[in-house]
């Protein structure tokens, strides 16, 4: 057995390819049940958001568990698995167990740090345990993953770090901006009540955007912070442009903004002070002759763009044009207090490491324990009965001295099976640790089958 992660994101897919792959809470039990009744696969988790479609399995062989794997995202897509095979990545064992404690602590996420995905992987788990394809050994990797998410997020300021590139950004956009209260205001900006208040027109410290047209391309986990932010910072009024619009609702509806698809794009750019795009395409999503065309009549007005994407959703081209600003993710890194952000995250990764280590350890150590424990009640048995035929040799041995010849016969077998078995525990987190305990079966011409409480002890309660 062995474990196998399979997926795409918004690293690997473009959007398009990545709204065929959502698995939805209702289709979630099919899939998970589908993948359960393939040959090669025992258990079975699958981790869908808006920027990522993965399947965590514990499989009897590589081989076998990928290609149903393989086939069952080709079906949930309705794509050829031809056509799906070149954005899917593969992690097979310890890089399975490394991805996903990078995934729970926020390290693969498109803002760095977001603690949302723990929520969305514990909901995962849930699922899975609901549709009965979740058994002892996805139990151990997700409730371990977990616990490792949220050290991430208590021992370590990975949370400030993803925060930090939006709020840094919005502030360079802003100061870009220009903003001049109440002269820069456009006449016909108001409140969400209808009226700009005197409060919102005198507090420019504490709010740069107040009178800013904003639209934010992109409804994911940084669409939602972007939204937020702006409004705090004293936005007017706020554009979500999306390729699927009822993602953006949820935005909308907390935040007070309106939705708009992405062929609305040439418009609301032409409207828009500010434009904060993170949609995680592959390609660009507003292009230099977008913003040529909605340069024109701004009479002087500026236009700024913050790209937190990578790769780049707006054309780096574009800062040749009059009156553009663009602020992207190099430009923040020199803003941004690097070597903070990086200990942050080197912080993290080196949890996530220690975390790998000690859960590869106990796992290899759990799967080779079987292999122990059959060894030893062998050496037991076998010493058992040649102490049996011994005592009948030597009937005049009192119980003191029969006591001695007994501890010392089993100190010896026990002296003689410590090095192996303890070795073997070792080596079982390693690469190829199945092929010790094989070994020793092999020597020692150990039963195949062991009992079940023997042969699936719980990893969670090991030390």
């Amino acid at each position: 057995m062995s474990l196998l992660a399979v997926g795409l994101n918004h690293r690997t897919a473009p959007n398009a390819l990545l709204e065929l792959a959502a698995v939805s809470g209702d289709d979630a039990p099919k899939v998970l049940g589908e993948l359960v009744q393939a040959d090669h696969v025992v258990e079975a988790v699958v981790l869908s958001t808006c920027n990522r479609t993965e399947i965590y399995a514990e499989v009897d062989t590589f081989h076998g568990g990928l290609a149903d794997i393989s086939d069952t995202l080709s079906r949930v897509c309705g794509v050829e698995l031809s056509e799906l095979s070149p954005h899917l990545y593969v992690h097979h064992e310890a890089r399975a167990v490394g991805h996903l404690f990078s995934v729970v602590c926020g390290l693969d996420s498109m803002l760095v740090g977001e603690s949302q995905i723990l929520g969305q992987v514990r909901g995962a788990f849930r699922g899975a345990q609901e549709a009965g394809t979740a058994g002892g050994a996805l139990a151990a990797l997700f409730q371990t993953a977990m616990r490792v998410g949220k050290r991430a997020h208590s021992e370590t300021s990975i949370d400030a770090a993803g925060a930090s590139i939006v709020s840094v950004g919005l502030q360079i956009a802003a100061g870009s901006l220009d903003v001049q209260r109440p002269e820069r205001l456009s006449t016909d900006v108001t409140g969400l009540d209808g009226a700009t208040s005197e409060a919102e027109l005198t507090d420019s410290a504490s709010q740069p955007l107040v009178g800013c047209r904003v639209l934010i391309i992109g409804a994911g986990s940084v669409g939602g912070l972007t939204a937020a932010t702006v409004r705090r910072a004293g936005a007017v009024d706020l554009v979500v442009a999306n390729r699927t619009p009822a993602r953006a609702a949820a935005i909308a509806e907390n935040h007070g903004a309106r939705v708009v698809g992405l062929a609305d794009l040439p418009h609301e750019v032409g409207q828009a002070d500010l434009v904060v795009s993170s949609t995680g395409a592959t390609g660009l999503v507003v292009t230099y002759e977008m913003v040529e065309a909605a340069s024109v009549g701004r009479s002087g007005r500026p236009l700024v763009f913050l790209d937190l994407a990578l790769p780049h959703d707006i054309d780096p081209a574009v800062r040749a044009l009059p009156g553009v600003t663009l602020v992207d993710l190099e430009s923040l890194r020199v803003a941004l207090d690097g070597a903070q952000v990086s200990h942050d995250l080197e912080a993290v990764r080196a949890l996530v490491a220690s975390e790998v280590a000690g859960f590869l350890n106990k796992r290899g150590a759990v799967r080779v324990a079987p292999t122990v424990v059959a060894l030893r009640a062998q050496a037991a048995a076998i010493v058992q009965d040649e102490l049996d035929r011994l005592r009948g040799r030597l009937p005049d041995l009192d119980a003191r001295e029969w006591e001695m010849v007994t501890g010392t016969v089993r100190r010896v077998v026990d002296k003689l099976l410590h090095a192996p078995t303890v070795r073997v525990q070792q080596l079982a987190g390693g690469p190829g640790g199945d092929s010790y305990a094989e070994a020793l079966r092999e020597l020692f011409d150990l039963p195949r089958e062991v009992p079940a409480v023997v042969s699936a002890p719980d990893l969670l309660e090991q030390p």
